[in-house]
C-alpha cells in the first residue's frame, strides 16, 4: 500500500480523538486503525488476514470502547451453527409464547475470529447479516443495531481443516487489510506498556454512537468530482482488461472505492476527495476482488503487484478547482 504522507494534525477533530485513543493501546498500527475507521464510517466491513498474536482483537476492542459501542467476539469453529450467531426462539411456558434470545451478532462491533474455520453454511449466515443489516429467525426478521461493523479474521498460514471464502463472498468485504509484525522499537513499546497493566482496561469512550451515526451521514456529503469518478472507473476497467487477470473488479468494487475515499477524506477533515485518496486505498479495496490467471501466478504476479502496475499506468486527473 502506498505510504500515507498526510500530516497527523489534519485529522477530523472528533476522529482524531478516536485515533489517539486507539494508539494508547496499539503501537505502530496507524494504517490499520485508519482503514478500520474508514470502514466504520461507511458502514462496510473488513477482512483482516494475518498471523495470530499481532493485535487484531485488541484493535477492534479499542475502537469499540473508543466509540462506546457494544463489542462481541465470535470464535469460529467447525461445529458452529448459524443459530449460534443469530440467536434462537425459546418457548416460555409462563407467557406461552416464543421469546427471541439474541446471538452475538446483535452488537455494534463484532469480531468474527478465524472465519475460515467454520462451515460455508455458517459463513453465509454471517455474510447475509453483513449485507442485509438484519437476521431472520423462525420467519421473523430482526434489525441489527446501528452502527453495525464486522471485522472478520483469517489465518493465512494454516489451511488444514479450513473452508476458504469463495470469491463471491470475499467481494462482500469493503476492505481487506493486514497488520504485520511490529518493528523492534515498536515491540519494546508494547512490552513496556503491558508490563504492569493492560492499557485497554483504562480506555474510555471519546465518542458516542449518536456522534458516529452523524459522521456516517457526513461521509455521504463529501464531494467527488467527475474526473475522480472517471479515475476510479479507469482503474477498475483496467483490472478487467489486464492480461494476467481472469476476473476483474465488479461495479461493487467501484462503489467501494468511491465510498472509502469519501470516508478517508472526512477522516482527513476534507469535504472533497482527491486522487491521492484513491491511490492510497486502491490495494485494500481492489486486491481481494481480483482473480489471477494460473500462468500469472506462476510468473510471480500477485493481486497487489497487478494493482501497483495499474496505478502506475493510469493517468491521474488534475482537479479543476481544489478547495483549500
Amino acid at each position: 500500500m502506498a505510504a500515507n504522507n498526510i500530516r497527523y494534525e489534519s485529522y477530523h477533530p472528533q476522529l482524531k480523538q478516536v485515533v489517539d485513543n486507539v494508539e494508547n493501546v496499539m503501537v505502530g498500527k496507524r494504517q490499520a486503525t485508519e482503514l478500520s475507521i474508514v470502514a466504520l464510517l461507511t458502514g462496510g466491513h473488513i477482512l483482516l488476514e494475518d498471523v495470530p498474536g499481532v493485535g487484531k482483537t485488541m484493535m477492534v476492542r479499542s475502537i469499540a470502547q473508543s466509540v462506546g459501542a457494544k463489542f462481541n467476539r465470535i470464535q469460529f469453529t467447525p461445529d458452529l451453527l448459524p443459530s449460534d450467531l443469530t440467536g434462537v426462539s425459546i418457548y416460555n411456558q409462563k407467557s406461552m409464547e416464543f421469546e427471541f434470545r439474541a446471538g452475538p451478532l446483535m452488537g455494534n462491533i463484532v469480531l468474527a475470529d478465524e472465519i475460515n474455520r467454520t462451515s460455508p453454511k455458517t459463513q453465509s449466515a454471517l455474510l447475509e447479516a453483513m449485507e442485509e443489516q438484519s437476521i431472520t429467525v423462525d420467519g421473523f426478521t430482526h434489525k441489527l443495531p446501528e452502527p453495525f461493523f464486522v471485522m472478520a479474521t483469517q489465518n493465512p498460514i494454516e489451511y488444514e481443516g479450513t473452508y476458504p471464502l469463495p470469491e463471491a463472498q470475499l467481494d462482500r468485504f469493503l476492505l481487506k487489510i493486514k497488520m504485520g509484525y511490529p518493528t523492534a522499537s515498536e515491540e519494546m513499546q508494547v512490552l513496556s506498556r503491558n508490563e504492569k497493566a493492560q492499557p485497554i482496561d483504562e480506555l474510555t469512550a471519546v465518542l458516542n454512537l449518536d456522534d458516529l451515526l452523524k459522521l456516517q451521514k457526513q461521509v455521504k456529503s463529501v464531494f467527488v468530482e467527475e474526473s475522480v469518478k472517471q479515475y476510479i472507473i479507469d482503474l477498475v476497467i483496467r483490472t478487467r482488461k489486464h492480461s494476467g487477470i481472469h476476473l476483474g473488479v465488479s461495479p461493487r468494487g467501484s462503489l467501494a472505492l468511491m465510498k472509502t475515499a469519501q470516508a478517508y477524506a472526512l477522516l482527513l477533515n476534507r469535504d472533497y476527495v482527491v486522487p491521492d485518496d484513491i491511490k492510497y486505498l486502491a490495494k485494500s479495496v481492489l486486491c481481494h476482488r481480483i482473480i489471477l490467471k494460473p500462468e500469472a501466478r506462476f510468473d510471480g504476479y500477485t493481486p497487489e503487484k497487478v494493482v501497483e502496475e495499474i496505478l502506475e499506468r493510469t493517468p491521474v486527473p488534475v482537479l479543476r478547482k481544489e478547495k483549500v
